[in-house]
C-alpha cells in the first residue's frame, strides 16, 4: 500500500519523552518508565516518585497488556556508551513484583500482544527481527522464541510498531523512511512511504495512523529528510487499532 505524500499531514517537532502508562483507577497519576526505573508521575504537579529503582541506564519504550502488568525495555545510554547487548527486557507486575522477561537485549523497540492474547511480539532493532513468543495471559509467561519477520532493508531496522485490529503489525522502518504492516502470519502486505528517513513508531488514533520521527543525523547527506525529521505524520489507513490497557497498581 503506497501512500501518496499529499495526504499525509505534518504537526509539530517533540522531544524524545520516556515510556508511560495509564494507572487503572486514576486520572491524576501515571506510571512512567523513566532513567532510573518504575516511577509514579503526578501529572497536576509533575512530581515524580520511584517505586521501583532497577537500572541506571536508558529505558526503552513500554507496554502493558490485559492482567494489567507493565513491560518495559532497558539499553546502555547512546549518549555514554555504544550499545551493547547489556538490556532487559522487563515485566512490573500489579503487585509490583518485577521480573526479567528477556535478556542480552541490545535496543529493544516494538513490543505487543496478539488480538487473542496468546502471542507476544518483541523487537530488538539490531537483528532486523520481530520476535514472536507464546503467551500465557494468566502468568504473563512467555515461551517457544521464533522470527516472525526479518526487514530485509540495507538502511532500516524495524522500530516501534502497531497492531490493527484485523492483528497485522505496521511497523516502523528507522532509517528506512517507511512503515511496513505485516500479516500475522509474517507476510508483507503493505507499506508507507514517509518524506523523512528516522520513522520511529505508530499509533492508531480512530482509523488513522499517527507515526512519529526522529532527528535527522546525516542532514547533509539527506537534507530532504532532514526537512521533516521530528515531525508527527498522520495518514488515514482505514483500519482501526487494538484497544489499549492500562497498569493495574495494586
Amino acid at each position: 500500500m503506497q501512500t501518496p505524500l499529499g495526504p499525509i499531514g505534518v504537526f509539530n517537532h517533540f522531544p524524545f519523552q520516556s515510556t508511560t502508562a495509564n494507572i487503572s483507577g486514576s486520572k491524576e497519576d501515571i506510571i512512567v518508565g523513566a532513567k532510573k526505573g518504575y516511577a509514579v508521575l503526578k501529572q497536576s504537579t509533575g512530581k515524580l516518585r520511584y517505586i521501583k529503582k532497577v537500572w541506571d541506564e536508558r529505558d526503552g519504550p513500554g507496554k502493558e497488556e490485559s492482567a494489567g502488568r507493565y513491560w518495559v525495555g532497558t539499553m546502555n545510554d547512546p549518549k555514554v556508551q555504544e550499545p551493547t547487548d547489556e538490556g532487559v527486557l522487563f515485566r512490573l507486575d500489579p503487585d509490583l513484583t518485577l521480573n526479567r522477561m528477556i535478556e542480552n537485549v541490545t535496543i529493544p523497540n516494538g513490543i505487543g500482544w496478539s488480538a487473542d492474547d496468546r502471542i507476544m511480539f518483541f523487537v530488538d532493532s539490531p537483528t532486523k527481527d520481530i520476535i514472536a513468543f507464546d503467551f500465557d495471559a494468566a502468568t504473563g509467561a512467555i515461551s517457544n522464541r521464533r522470527v516472525l519477520f526479518h526487514v530485509e532493508d540495507e538502511e532500516g531496522v524495524p522500530d516501534g510498531f502497531a497492531i490493527d485490529s484485523t492483528g497485522h503489525i505496521w511497523v516502523a522502518i528507522f532509517g528506512g523512511g517507511k512503515i511496513l504492516r505485516v500479516s500475522p502470519q509474517g507476510l508483507l502486505v503493505g507499506e508507507i512511504r514517509l518524506p523523512t528517513r528516522m520513522v520511529s513508531c505508530p499509533g492508531f488514533v480512530g482509523n488513522d495512523l499517527l507515526i512519529t520521527s526522529a532527528e535527522e543525523p546525516e542532514s547533509d547527506k539527506h537534507p530532504y529528510s532532514a526537512e521533516c525529521a521530528g515531525s508527527l505524520f498522520r495518514v488515514h489507513v482505514g483500519v482501526k487499532g487494538l484497544p489499549s490497557n492500562e497498569f493495574g497498581m495494586s
